[in-house]
């Protein structure tokens, strides 16, 4: 294992408990407006072109969009509030786990396994990813992310970008402004009350009343 990719990957140790991140404070460094341009999809990659066709394809459109806001939200975050995690990530890795963070939920897949949706995700994501010409830190990356993305806590450490794609996911969820996120909280709440039906041993009981705190939270809001 090449140590470099500790960084590029996004495998740095990382504090579980954001609030100890950001001190229990909103944010490290005041935001500033960033548009588009500022932030960069790597499109022209190969593997990340195989990954976005392939999420079209097996993703609810609702859930492909929210992986792609994901993609910049996180970016955003860590320009602004880790520039140093920024200039060593490679954006590549970030796009992939974002684009398959949800793969798990695909219908295909919740109901083709007694697995859960996340740990199901990036076990299958570890595959597609080899597949499609990830190297082996990229998508061994990717899928420790996926399996630990509702691993929600206070205690221990996460790879950065499992840290990264807690704080991206939460924020897309919550954002007041954006009416399509609402659809997608309720979409999403609805996967999980099937999941905890079919499965009433998955994950996702970890976090308890999910489903139907982030579906009040979401038609509030409209």
């Amino acid at each position: 294992m090449c140590q470099h990719e500790v960084a590029t990957n996004g495998w740095t140790s990382t504090p579980a408990n954001a609030g100890a991140i950001f001190a229990d404070q909103p944010f490290i460094n005041k935001p500033d407006e960033l548009s588009l341009n500022d932030i960069k999809f790597p499109f022209d990659d190969p593997v990340v072109s195989k990954t976005l066709k392939y999420a079209k394809e097996v993703l609810h459109p609702e859930t492909f969009n929210h992986s792609m806001r994901v993609f910049f939200y996180g970016m955003a975050i860590t320009k602004q509030q880790f520039p140093g995690r920024y200039a060593a990530l490679n954006p590549v890795t970030w796009a992939l786990t974002c684009l398959l963070h949800d793969l798990g939920t695909a219908e295909e897949n919740l109901t083709a396994t007694r697995i859960s949706f996340d740990i199901y995700g990036g076990i299958k994501a570890l595959h597609v990813l080899k597949d499609f010409g990830a190297t082996t830190d990229q998508a061994e990356a990717a899928a420790e992310t996926i399996i630990r993305h509702e691993d929600m806590g206070v205690d221990g450490t996460i790879t950065y970008i499992g840290q990264l794609i807690q704080l991206a996911t939460t924020y897309d969820n919550t954002d007041q402004r954006n009416l399509p996120t609402n659809q997608m909280v309720c979409l999403f709440a609805g996967v999980i009350r099937k999941e905890e039906t079919i499965k009433p041993w998955c994950h996702s009981t970890h976090l308890v009343d999910f489903d139907n705190e982030t579906e009040a939270n979401a038609l509030m809001k409209q």
